[in-house]
């Protein structure tokens, strides 16, 4: 007997696998449901585990700007069952979203963030791995050489063509505050996923997601743009916001052009007037960076020095 992993649909005679999520966008450290369903193949095969695993595509300094995809989250949820010739079934699921899952949608407006779920199908069965492979296509003859044309830039879609797209809206406080900054006149510039760990933090994945804001009217002489994280747990959000005199963000993950941090924490649940905190949190950050320079407060890798908190 022998062991193989499939991922999402294995091939000619195996078992199909297809996974529905339910609809609508999940919250960060909230419940994502669906099920997969199995139909067998042309032989019984003994299901070992059905897993599924998150991913999101990162930016990373040597990957020419396209992403890579990054595992973050894996769950076991069935298997020990014999998957009969031609049988469905269905496995339903209800898993925990990591709480620093990133967003992929603000008041209805869909971002360049790209998450995905991938299924995986773990069976026992009597064939030879082989056969569990989608069969090679005969070769074609080789065809004269075409002249290259310009790489063409990767389609704005899923991390990888064989995962399950993964929508998630922003939990209450985060929507509050972007709304804040909204309504101080900041602009939504970007928001992609970096690699890397912010140092000073608690942070977990091994990437994070910068929401990259323009500067407002009474700022704009002395900022170029404001990024912000929301790095959320089960007690609350530590908001770290960095003020960047060059702007455009870091996508080697490096600190160039990076010129403070600073972090300041909320309550799930907290009740504040989010416009004046919001003010208070951006003037806070130019001014300490005016007056310490460019190595005040947070950075990204190794420790620094601990932010302000406001709790």
């Amino acid at each position: 007997m022998v062991f193989k992993r499939l991922l999402g649909s294995p091939g000619v005679g195996g078992p199909s696998v297809d996974t529905v999520l339910e609809p609508g966008p999940v919250r960060p450290g909230g419940t994502l449901a669906g099920q997969v369903r199995l139909v067998g193949g042309d032989t019984a095969f003994d299901v070992e585990q059905v897993a599924l695993e998150l991913v999101a595509r990162v930016r990373d300094g040597e990957d020419g700007g396209r992403g890579i995809a990054v595992p973050f989250e894996r769950f076991a949820i069935g298997g020990g069952f014999r998957l009969d010739e031609g049988e469905a079934r269905t496995v339903p699921f209800g898993v925990t979203l990591p709480w620093e899952t990133p967003v992929t949608e603000l008041d209805g407006r869909e971002l360049d963030v790209r998450l995905g779920v991938r299924t995986e199908l773990a069976v026992a069965g009597t064939q030879t791995p082989e056969t569990l492979e989608t069969p090679e296509t005969p070769e074609a003859p080789e065809a004269p050489e075409a002249p290259e044309a310009p790489e063409a830039p990767e389609a704005d879609n899923d991390p990888d063509p064989g995962l399950d797209p993964l929508g998630v809206g922003p939990l209450p406080a985060q929507e509050a505050i972007l709304g804040a900054f909204r309504q101080l006149g900041y602009g939504l510039r970007s928001a992609g996923l970096e690699h890397g760990r912010i140092g000073g933090t608690g942070q977990r994945l091994p990437f994070h997601q910068e929401i990259g804001l323009t500067p407002a009217p009474s700022y704009a002489d002395r900022v170029e743009e404001i990024e912000l994280t929301f790095l959320t747990h089960p007690g609350g959000i530590d908001v770290v916001l960095e003020a960047d005199k060059r702007g455009g963000g870091n996508a080697g993950g490096d600190d160039t052009g990076h010129d403070a941090l600073s972090r300041f924490t909320v309550g799930h649940d907290d009740a504040r007037d989010w416009v004046t905190e919001v003010d208070g949190w951006v003037r806070e950050l130019v001014e300490h960076r005016e007056a310490y320079g460019s190595d005040s407060a947070y950075g990204h890798g190794g420790p620094h020095s601990s932010g302000p908190g406001i709790g």
